[in-house]
């Protein structure tokens, strides 16, 4: 005869949802009022500033970046982040050295791309968070559906210990370890638009250090 599945105690749950509590009312104390469906204690900003990142020559008197080839492939590099920061600087004298003459004009192209691609790989993420965010408020329901159910069964005294009610117990201790899960990596994932304005700002600066 299959058995029912222990029951986590009284204790477990309460510890589970009191956790569940805390982890959705920090975004909404964190996040601005003007976009409510950014989760990230920063704000939102839709584009990198580029007063923030740049204070050298006009990008726009340097050209295109895109028809310099060997400017375009650098700024792809540089902005990647799988190029470690301490490459940086050998890779933009590399590129000087051989630009010869031109080499400052063709540095603020790279730059020039260098901000483009990080821009559009920063929206892409910010993207990503409001969906992840909108998940998370999906799963925030279907928790609160399922703590709704659970309390019902719960009111019948003689429904107490029945399988129906234990299973409606582990699913929402599930679903509350998945939730809290999520929640952490969201953490994390807030912090990349910001690694990335910090990145472009210190390839920014590296670059107008060879513009002196």
């Amino acid at each position: 005869m299959k058995t029912a599945s222990p029951c986590p105690s009284p204790f477990r749950r309460s510890a589970a949802l009191a956790a569940l509590a805390l982890v959705m009312a920090g975004p909404a104390v964190a996040q601005p009022k003007s976009d409510p469906e950014w989760p990230c204690p920063q704000r939102r900003t839709p584009d990198i500033s580029l007063a923030v990142v740049w204070t050298g020559p006009d990008l726009a008197s340097a050209g295109v970046w895109t028809d310099d080839l060997e400017a375009s492939t650098l700024a792809v590099k540089l902005a990647s982040r799988r190029t470690p920061l301490d490459q940086v600087d050998g890779l933009i004298d590399a590129f000087a050295k051989e630009a010869g003459p031109d080499a400052k004009v063709r540095l603020v192209r790279v730059f020039a791309g260098v901000y483009e691609i990080t821009s559009l790989e920063r929206a892409k993420v910010m993207d990503g968070i409001t969906r992840y965010a909108r998940g998370q408020n999906r799963l925030a329901e279907r928790l609160r559906d399922e703590g709704d159910a659970l309390s019902k069964a719960k009111d019948s005294p003689e429904a107490a210990d029945t399988r129906e009610t234990q299973e409606l117990e582990q699913k929402l201790n599930w679903d509350t370890r998945i939730f809290e899960e999520r929640a952490r990596s969201l953490i994390y994932v807030c912090e990349t638009p910001v690694l990335l304005e910090q990145r472009l700002f210190e390839i920014g600066r590296r670059i107008q250090d060879r513009l002196k």
